[in-house]
């Protein structure tokens, strides 16, 4: 009998994996929003966090990051809905209400609320060591994310409301 290779079974596994995660995955469960997942789209406030430590090309790259989840969380629920035989009207409609809730809820919003978070602390503190102007505004707006990404979100959802959803659908 031939021996399977390595590779082989390390496939198998995979499919295996998958087809797993297929099964336990919730059709109400939303990867991108209500997983860890949806941290990907704060990249660029950590960026912020941490500008007063590193050069201008880390934070726009910690920008790129966060528009690429916004870009795939939106091609994921556009294919979904195109898949499922939704006609384009809807897959168009859809995709701008997820673009545009995500660069507000993960970019635009908490980009710059982190921003001044950080700008405001180290102006409270500009008569302190050089060594604490750099540290510490970045560990108050790291420790700021977690607080601030509810209450963005439920901003959002209501702005949405009452414009895009309310004039577009």
């Amino acid at each position: 009998m031939p021996e399977q290779n390595n590779t082989d079974r390390r496939t198998d596994a995979s499919l295996e994996d998958v087809a797993s995660f297929n099964k336990e995955y919730s059709k109400d469960m939303d990867i991108f929003r209500d997983t860890f997942i949806r941290y990907m789209g704060y990249s660029n406030e950590i960026g912020e966090a941490f500008r007063p430590l590193v050069s201008k090309s880390l934070v726009a790259a910690s920008y790129g990051m966060a528009i690429g989840y916004v870009c795939t969380d939106t091609f994921d629920k556009a294919l979904r809905l195109r898949m499922n035989g939704a006609p384009n009207r809807e897959v168009l409609v859809k995709g701008g209400d997820v673009f545009s809730w995500q660069m507000l809820a993960s970019v635009t919003i908490p980009g710059l609320v982190i921003n001044r978070i950080t700008w405001a602390t180290r102006l409270a503190m500009r008569r302190a060591p050089v060594v604490f102007l750099k540290t510490v505004p970045t560990l108050v707006g790291l420790a700021s994310i977690p607080l601030i990404v509810h209450p963005i979100d439920n901003l959002v959802d209501r702005v949405m409301d009452a414009t895009y959803r309310k004039h577009i659908r």
